[in-house]
């Protein structure tokens, strides 16, 4: 291809599976990760020399209309403004996911001695990272139970500068004493499996073939099985007034706060993601 806007147009048309709105946002990602190619070198039809080296793009449209997600064709992804390193082995960040992180953010801003904030389920270090990073006062901790996320997450942090704990650990099944010698935390935050198995029929192939079903999906007989466990370990593990945030599915808004509720947790609040559905519990142990 000799110009940027020839480029932009076989990538866009060649990709079948996705609209044409998404195939045209997939298409500035490869242009901007392999030729440093941003909208306004498509908008002006930007020349691109004929030594520039180009990747297979044959190869890559084939992947992507396999339903292979590009962040795993291009190996990463943005997340609150870093880039993150993505596998199979971890979910990728969701939008959804960048609010939760913004309202811990808020609430730890202003820098208090011994904050201690434990993240469940790390997968890729998306959540543990990004509060490293901006409340460089609090002491992050994150857990997994897969050591394929863990080595990611790991990497992540490595590249990125940011003093994480991390440990493998089940939250379903906790082993004593906890890593790090830590007795009780301040904050708890976790994106934890909350898909149910009846709802895979409605995800996308991309979603369903290349992400890991353990980070997504819990038993229709048992939706809320994380949760309790969350909140469970927050009642002896949280210090008096200590918060703990859930990303939740929509459709379990008032059955995920009753867990907490039913635990004796104050201040339970259902939250809204930007979409204006049911998307996060707070609450508060006292």
């Amino acid at each position: 291809m000799t110009s940027a806007r020839q480029l932009y147009l076989y990538i866009v048309k060649g990709i079948k599976v996705y609209p044409e709105k998404e195939a045209q946002a997939i298409t500035f990602m490869l242009l901007e990760h392999y030729m440093r190619l941003r909208n306004i070198d498509v908008l002006v039809d930007r020349p691109i020399p004929e030594t520039s080296a180009q990747p297979d793009w044959e190869s890559i449209i084939s992947r992507l209309n396999n339903n292979e997600p590009v962040q795993h064709i291009i190996g990463s992804t943005e997340f609150c403004g870093l880039e993150f390193r993505v596998s199979s082995s971890v979910l990728i960040p969701r939008p959804e996911t960048e609010e939760l992180v913004r309202m811990v953010t808020r609430d730890y801003a202003e820098p208090d001695k011994n904050i201690s904030i434990l993240d469940i389920g790390t997968g890729s270090g998306c959540i543990a990272i990004v509060l490293a990073r901006f409340l460089p006062h609090v002491s992050v901790h994150a857990w997994d139970v897969s050591d394929e996320a863990l080595a990611v997450a790991r990497e992540n942090a490595r590249q990125l500068i940011a003093d994480v704990n991390f440990a493998k650990q089940d939250m379903l099944n906790v082993t004593f004493p906890l890593p790090g010698n830590i007795i009780q935390f301040d904050c708890l935050v976790s994106n934890p499996p909350y898909v149910t198995y009846s709802e895979a029929e409605h995800m996308r192939p991309n979603v369903l073939r290349f992400e890991p079903h353990e980070a997504l999906f819990v038993e229709d007989s048992d939706p809320l099985l994380f949760y309790k466990a969350i909140a469970d370990f927050g009642t002896h593990y949280l210090k008096p007034a200590g918060k703990c945030y859930v990303e939740i599915n929509e459709h379990f808004g008032a059955e995920t706060r009753q867990v907490f509720e039913d635990r004796n947790y104050k201040n339970v609040e259902i939250l809204r993601d930007i979409n204006g559905k049911d998307r996060f519990v707070r609450a508060i142990w006292e």
